[in-house]
């Protein structure tokens, strides 16, 4: 894949040299971008590399679905050289906000198009927005992104590309480390508290079986848990994966039904404030995510 991270920054980022629209810069001429939840933040700072001022609309360990904007963030909105978001009401506050932004606008799960995966029968992968959790998914997103501060920026552009071709291989690296470490497993089904892992278990061959849907606070019913039970025991599922910033009773009704265990999986939707502090980055939680998710699979 590494051929394909260096086309994909030198396409992605000449092609958006000629975007720049309004949006108002700092005091020393760097441009703002607004990113509007962790995955974008932390693409956004890695590939400004000190020549962009990047802020992130959604607090550190906070549920990104549910964010209000106060009327200062719908400012910095306004006013941003680049806003970078996801759509498909992944944040509705947001995309409500986006009409009057004055720079670039780039809706990530908009410009992926072509390169998500065709939707699975009877599945809603179609308007799932986890698109993050691919590492390859995420890595066509850094490209948009790149290309979003170039247009913005250009007489920046090497930098950009420089910053986001690294960053592209340690995501590379990353994508290796899920297809060799998930390749041979005892177990390929994943039964999750809410469906946010489609993407991933479709990249590594996996199958994800979720207690609730799309929004992490909807509730099973309890004709749907009782048939999950009765599920994970018939096919020795071993673990309910619960998730960070959600609560983990519905993970924890289920493995009592069931008589198994549960383990946490960080979706990524924001850092929490002990995590940030401590270092973490989108790689280093997908790896603890794919150690988890090695040991509930009995994978080799």
């Amino acid at each position: 894949m590494r051929h394909v991270v260096v086309a994909l920054v030198a396409v992605v980022v000449a092609g958006a040299c000629g975007t720049s629209g309004g949006g108002t810069g700092t005091a020393d001429g760097r441009p703002r971008v607004v990113a509007s939840f962790y995955p974008l933040f932390e693409a956004a700072t890695r590939i400004a590399g000190g020549h962009a001022v990047v802020s992130n609309l959604t607090p550190a360990g906070s549920e990104p679905h549910d964010l209000e904007l106060t009327t200062r963030q719908v400012d910095h909105i306004e006013d941003a050289s680049v806003l970078l978001f996801l759509g498909r009401g992944f944040q509705p506050a947001i995309e409500k906000a986006a009409a009057r932004a004055k720079g670039a606008k780039v809706d990530v799960l908009g410009e992926l198009g072509s390169l998500l995966p065709a939707p699975a029968a009877g599945t809603q992968l179609t308007i799932d927005p986890h698109v993050w959790l691919d590492p390859r998914l995420f890595t066509a997103i850094v490209g948009r992104v790149a290309g979003a501060l170039a247009g913005a920026d250009p007489a920046n552009r090497a930098s950009y590309e420089a910053n986001a071709g690294a960053y592209m291989r340690e995501l590379d690296d990353l994508d290796s480390a899920f297809a060799q470490g998930l390749r041979s497993c005892d177990r390929r089904v994943m039964v999750t508290s809410h469906a946010a892992f489609a993407y991933l278990a479709a990249r590594y061959g996996l199958t994800q079986e979720a207690v609730a849907g799309l929004a992490p606070e909807s509730e099973p019913s309890p004709q749907r848990l009782a048939s999950l039970a009765a599920k994970v025991r018939a096919e020795g599922t071993t673990t309910i994966f619960s998730e960070t910033l959600v609560s983990p009773k519905v993970a924890r009704a289920l493995a009592r039904e069931a008589g198994v265990t549960t383990a946490v999986l960080d979706p990524l939707e924001g850092l929490s404030g002990a995590d940030a502090k401590a270092g973490k980055t989108y790689v280093s939680v997908m790896r603890q995510n794919l150690a988890t998710i090695r040991t509930a699979l009995g994978c080799r």
